[in-house]
């Protein structure tokens, strides 16, 4: 399996000694080390969406350390959240799993169409507590996206220049797309070609639904016979739509639901090629046992495909 790493590794044919190390960390930790398979726990929803939302389903999730505690008990390859979760547990956890700093958040106060993160976090911030990457958000189809994609140029820039390897959060949102574009297969496609060239190593996008938004997008699919009819064929064109499979691509949890539709969705995104899961609310808003079962179910499932 080791191989696979290996394989993986060669398709960032740009990048120095120190970001390839940062990946190969990542892909060597957890239960599904050797795998080149993904299940990371993102904790950003507090600043997100805000704390009792996000942590009263579950109160012992309101204190940092539960969730650097959660990645490590259900072997996860990494724990991404915004600065201040990771500075209220870097000492005590330092070295223990792979960090993932996440450099702009939004908050849900003021609400509108076309969002824009503010970038809330440095280079300097993920280098001195010892991450192994970086996150940002873009939002394809906002009248902003193009100061996101500026911003993510200039901190990409600097964080492969320090061996930070970047990940993407790519969630197209914005008066230029409906509600049902937003995770319909061409958007979600088109999303993770935009992240993929502003030179993200690692990308993150909803799993897609059989809807085509774009007129002309429509025509290109029923012409080619591109088949979307399931969510493993659409996670296929997904990640094909990534530089041919040549980035990892992993595919946001979203909204809890219950274990037997999570699991249902992890197993049309393995089936599909899908590199791995990035699962929050579904996880860290159950008490440790049970989000530990779930995630562990979850990387089953990632070690059963080839």
């Amino acid at each position: 399996m080791l191989n696979r790493v290996d394989e993986i590794l060669s398709f960032y044919e740009s990048d120095h000694p120190g970001v390839l190390k940062n990946l190969h960390w990542m892909m060597n930790t957890g239960r599904l080390a050797g795998t080149g398979k993904f299940v990371i726990l993102p904790v950003d929803q507090g600043f997100e969406h805000g704390p009792a939302r996000s942590f009263a389903k579950n109160s012992p999730g309101y204190g940092p350390h539960y969730h650097f505690d959660l990645a490590l008990a259900a072997g996860c390859n990494a724990y991404a959240a915004p600065l201040g979760f990771l500075e209220a547990g870097a000492r005590k956890y330092a070295g223990k799993i792979p960090l993932i700093l996440k450099l702009n958040n939004s908050d849900s106060l003021l609400g509108g169409k076309n969002p824009k993160p503010a970038v809330t976090g440095s280079i300097k911030d993920a280098l001195r507590l010892g991450c192994a990457a970086i996150g940002f958000t873009i939002y394809p189809g906002s009248t902003f996206r193009n100061e996101m994609y500026m911003e993510l140029r200039e901190l990409a820039e600097e964080a492969k220049a320090n061996g930070l390897p970047v990940v993407v959060w790519s969630y197209p949102r914005g008066e230029g797309l409906s509600k049902a574009g937003e995770t319909a297969i061409d958007v979600c496609a088109y999303a993770a070609q935009i992240a993929a060239q502003l030179g993200a190593h690692i990308i993150k996008v909803k799993p897609p639904t059989d809807f085509i938004e774009q007129d002309a997008a429509k025509k290109v699919y029923e012409s080619e016979k591109i088949p979307i009819a399931t969510l493993a064929q659409r996670v296929q064109h997904v990640v094909q739509s990534s530089f041919g499979g040549r980035r990892i691509v992993i595919f946001s949890g979203g909204e809890a639901k219950g274990t037997d539709e999570v699991l249902q969705e992890i197993k049309g995104i393995a089936d599909g090629g899908g590199f791995g899961s990035i699962v929050g609310r579904n996880a860290f808003q159950r008490q440790q046992p049970d989000a530990v079962k779930l995630l562990h179910a979850i990387q089953d499932i990632y070690r059963q495909v080839k």
